[in-house]
């Protein structure tokens, strides 16, 4: 009989896949939010799970932030060094790639009980940004949808699409959550030349995409449960800066954001969608993958008619990612009359997360009832002097709720 399932925080998933070295050494930054963040997964692994995470402060924590909502859920640590004596476990990590199972055996786990380097490369080559290219044109069922984009091999190629594109995006092939992106307006600049050459060489290439007149940013969960069968997971609906990078997700029904879309788009067109992405979804990648996986998607504005059309693939996340943990985290700890934001902030000196987090709870009490938020700020990490990053929700009654000011 397996002990129970082990989930794994690693946002230095999508570097160490562009990498696909075991050595792999990610930067200081995804170091610290890897070890600030720890367990965050607590929050959206199911019950009678584990979290692998450092025990004294991370324990204390959580009993005291999940007491509230534990119900039936039942939720422990494990720290490294405990890992060889868990042999029999699944892993559930971010995003499965070779640093992270170097660093798991390195912590006594047996090769054995990881995935295979055929298995690792097959999810590699699935998680390649190719895959939205292909996938896109298979999307776009009517007039309501727009998207195009290229995969780029060469200096010329590269150089042709940028002139050819007032603005346009070049991508990095494995990047994620808004890294890995150059944009350009018409001039193939030395700079440009010099990152593609640079993206190129690592990873074989990179992504042409037009830039886009953008209203919303929003995603398609789903879950696959790698012997073909994938099954819808919810909607999610985030926000991004200018530069693309992701700030946060809209805590809300399902419904509520389906509304909030066919404000723009026929509801038909993006149910017709949903479907479609299944079918597409369950023999592409439901056969090798199992787990959250999400299709981030755009509401873009047109100056002729129709005036919104839906992006249906800007990129596929083929790991856990935040639209499916605001997912979770709305279904499970929020009140049915309540929305809020889930966010994760980044500070850059000691001491202004700990300040923050401080205000945030004193301006914004947590009230529940029944064992669901209805109104506050609740962190979902601990927050000490030396933080940098913490995650955290904060929620009101829908009547009465406002999207915060960014923190």
């Amino acid at each position: 009989m397996k002990d129970s399932p082990i989930y794994i925080f690693n946002p230095d998933h999508d570097l160490a896949l562009a990498s696909n070295e075991e050595n792999y050494m990610p930067p200081a930054s995804a170091r610290q939010m890897a070890t600030d963040l720890a367990v965050l997964p607590a929050w959206y692994a199911e019950s009678g799970s584990r979290v692998l995470a450092a025990s004294a402060y991370n324990a204390e924590f959580l009993r005291e932030r999940l007491a509230p909502f534990s119900g039936e859920r039942r939720i422990e640590l494990i720290t490294p060094p405990e890992l060889s004596a868990n042999a029999e476990s699944d892993f559930i990590p971010w995003g499965w790639n070779r640093s992270l199972r170097k660093k798991l055996t390195t912590w006594g786990t047996p090769r054995s009980a990881l995935p295979t380097d055929e298995k690792l490369d097959e999810l590699r080559r699935l998680s390649h940004r190719s895959q939205a290219v292909d996938l896109l044109p298979r999307l776009q069922q009517d007039a309501n949808f727009c998207g195009s984009s290229a995969c780029l091999f060469t200096k010329e190629e590269q150089k042709r699409y940028v002139e050819a594109h007032e603005r346009c995006v070049l991508k990095a092939p494995f990047s994620g959550s808004g890294k890995g992106l150059n944009w350009c307006k018409g001039v193939f600049t030395p700079a440009v030349a010099n990152w593609c050459a640079r993206v190129g060489t690592a990873q074989g290439g990179v992504i042409g995409e037009p830039a886009y007149r953008k209203t919303e940013d929003f995603a398609m969960e789903f879950f696959s449960d790698g012997a073909g069968n994938v099954r819808f997971a919810g909607y999610s609906l985030f926000r991004t800066g200018s530069s693309g990078m992701y700030e946060g997700s809209l805590l809300n029904t399902d419904e509520r954001i389906e509304s909030t879309l066919a404000r723009y788009v026929p509801i038909d067109s993006i149910r017709n969608l949903r479907q479609r992405l299944l079918e597409e979804i369950s023999a592409r990648f439901g056969p090798v993958y199992t787990g959250y996986l999400g299709v981030d998607m755009m509401i873009c504005r047109f100056d002729e008619s129709p005036e919104y059309r839906i992006h249906p693939c800007v990129e596929v996340n083929l790991r856990m990612n935040m639209g499916v943990a605001a997912r979770l985290l709305y279904d499970r700890y929020l009140s049915d009359t309540t929305e809020g934001v889930f966010q994760i902030s980044c500070h850059t000196t000691e001491g202004e997360a700990l300040n923050a987090h401080r205000e945030m709870e004193f301006a914004h009490p947590l009230q529940t009832e029944g064992g669901r938020i209805r109104t506050g700020y609740l962190p979902l990490t601990p927050v000490t002097k030396h933080t940098l990053y913490r995650a955290w929700i904060l929620c009101k009654p829908v009547e009465n709720y406002c999207c915060p000011p960014k923190a």
